[in-house]
């Protein structure tokens, strides 16, 4: 007891030491004395814990949890990343690790290959969507977590596993030996012509290199002919500021404010200006957005509405308008800690008002009036703060009926890909496939012994209206005719299938193109039922409505 009470006192006395120096550097003096008592507390209560708690204490479990509660009080964006976790915070932060370019993950309760990226090691060896490997290296996967599946094929580069490989419709294993390489991820994973004057760009990340990326792809698109393009930044989670700088500079010329970022201190507050000539500043282009496209997507969302540069199609974006650094800690783990709000060229801040509580598919929602202030664009037009871009021309997003859901969540859409990809040799052009009458009486024919149960909308509220009228004195009235509804709705799910057959046809198409032209074939199958990228090309095709948007008429 002794050489702990000694230990603490050492602790208390560097972190007095500590402090005593950021006091020379920061104003805020006065609350030292109340985080050195408030550290002695912690300290004090970890040691009786650990000493007296029934069962014994995992010290790493425990005192995570009380950072991770710690951080969260502040923002989400506030996170400890402990050493074990460096490695993956790394790959994505750079979009770089060791590896064989493949994603794998449970499938009914075996490790498949979801997808393998055209050029890298899995690729290259011939595994396929659908690939169930069940051993590593002569390593047994059967009661292996996602976690261990993934070091076990992460490694140095050049380092070789072998993989023992099941495959649809091919009775007896084999091996396929995968030399590890350094894997790269795309911050562009697909660009391509829409038609014969529009472009198209898939933005999935900003890691290093993704304003390169943008770059060649939008030259590489004029040089096919592209006289329009469409920067499709949906879903995309943000990365680093600076490339969310580079890729505004592809569409803004050399010397415009991108970002503004300010903080606690003044003094660290800055501007971030496009550095480089612009590869085309007249060209028009629409940006596709949703709820889902957060922090850097914002900027260039939002820089490109600012300057009046393109339109912006879809939905309200994430709202997420903080900035992160990280900082060293003790014993190779890392803080990332907010450090600042951005503000983009008009001078709005695009972060929620609330971050803390969102809509299911992780929207603001609607801000009240009084809460958003006005900003004017270079060209005039109104924008406001308060929570994420709005978009120049709003398109609802997707929902999709629980039949067609439950077919997904049931890896029913992913299992009938892999049949039709072994039986059907012919593909062509994903951007003409599309399921026949007879494909799709065959993917209903092959459903019949199949388990895909799901509830209705009408059946949940039914359910629930019973449940709750169950104590009523007049439920005994009520209870045969809500019963007979429900068996009647019950029984139409047998129509769901033709009801929602676009819907459940453009997810199947989805998957079956993937297998034979993976990522690009999953993008290309989509653009002729895509709403958004419908909407963009209408847009952009029409140059008085494209005008008119951006005030220039």
């Amino acid at each position: 007891m002794e050489g702990m009470r000694r230990t603490k006192i050492v602790i208390i006395a560097l972190v007095i030491v500590s402090f005593g120096t950021l006091a020379l550097k920061s104003p805020s003096g006065d609350n030292y004395f109340a985080i050195i008592k408030n550290l002695d507390i912690f300290a004090t209560l970890y040691k009786e814990v650990n000493a007296y708690y029934v069962d014994d204490v995992n010290p790493n479990k425990l005192i995570k949890t009380g950072i991770d509660a710690m951080l969260g009080s502040l923002d989400p964006y506030t996170n400890y990343i402990p050493e074990d976790q460096i490695e993956n915070y790394r790959t994505m932060t750079t979009g770089e690790y060791g590896g064989i370019g493949a994603v794998v993950q449970r499938v009914d309760g075996v490790n498949t290959v979801l997808m393998a990226y055209e050029g890298y090691p899995a690729h290259e060896a011939g595994l396929k969507i659908g690939d169930q490997i069940l051993a590593i290296s002569g390593i047994s996967l059967d009661d292996k977590s996602s976690e261990e599946i993934s070091t076990l094929l992460k490694g140095q580069s050049k380092s070789g596993i072998e993989l023992t490989v099941k495959r649809y419709n091919t009775p007896d294993t084999f091996i396929v030996t995968v030399s590890r390489e350094k894997i790269t991820i795309k911050n562009v994973p697909y660009y391509g012509m829409v038609d014969n004057e529009i472009g198209y760009i898939k933005l999935t990340d900003f890691t290093t290199k993704a304003g390169q990326e943008v770059k060649k792809a939008v030259k590489d698109l004029k040089a096919d002919g592209a006289k329009k393009i469409i920067l499709d930044l949906r879903g995309n989670p943000g990365g680093l500021l600076q490339e969310a700088v580079n890729i505004s500079n592809v569409f803004i010329p050399k010397g415009k404010e991108v970002v503004t970022t300010r903080g606690k201190y003044q003094s660290k507050d800055e501007i971030y200006r496009t550095l480089d000539e612009p590869v085309d500043t007249e060209i028009p282009v629409a940006v596709l957005t949703s709820s889902m496209s957060a922090s850097a997507s914002e900027i260039v969302a939002g820089t490109i509405q600012d300057y009046d540069r393109g339109i912006l199609v879809g939905r309200k974006t994430y709202g997420k308008g903080l900035v992160q650094i990280t900082r060293p800690l003790s014993y190779n783990s890392q803080l990332k800690v907010t450090t600042a709000k951005y503000y983009i060229p008009s001078g709005r801040c695009i972060q929620a008002i609330d971050y803390s509580h969102r809509n299911a598919d992780g929207s603001v929602g609607k801000i009240p009036d009084s809460l958003k202030v006005a900003f004017r664009t270079i060209g005039g037009r109104e924008v406001f703060d308060g929570g994420g871009v709005d978009p120049d021309i709003k398109v609802a997003p997707k929902e999709y009926a629980p039949i067609a859901i439950s077919l997904a969540e049931n890896n029913l859409l992913f299992h009938y890909a892999t049949k039709y990809y072994y039986e059907h040799k012919d593909f062509g052009d994903p951007r003409d496939f599309s399921l026949s009458d007879t494909d799709y009486q065959n993917f209903i024919d092959w459903l019949q012994d199949k388990d895909y149960e799901y509830t209705t909308e009408v059946e949940k509220k039914l359910k629930n209206l019973i449940e709750s009228s169950e104590d009523e004195d007049y439920f005994s009235q009520i209870e045969q005719p809500l019963k007979e509804l429900l068996e009647r709705n019950s029984a139409n799910k047998e129509n769901d299938l033709k009801e929602y057959k676009d819907q459940i046809s453009w997810l199947l198409e989805q998957e079956i193109a993937s297998r034979y032209e993976l990522q690009s074939g999953m993008i290309e199958v989509g653009f002729k039922s895509d709403k958004d990228v419908i909407e963009a090309i209408t847009a952009l095709n029409d140059e008085a409505k494209y005008k008119q948007l951006l005030n220039q008429q």
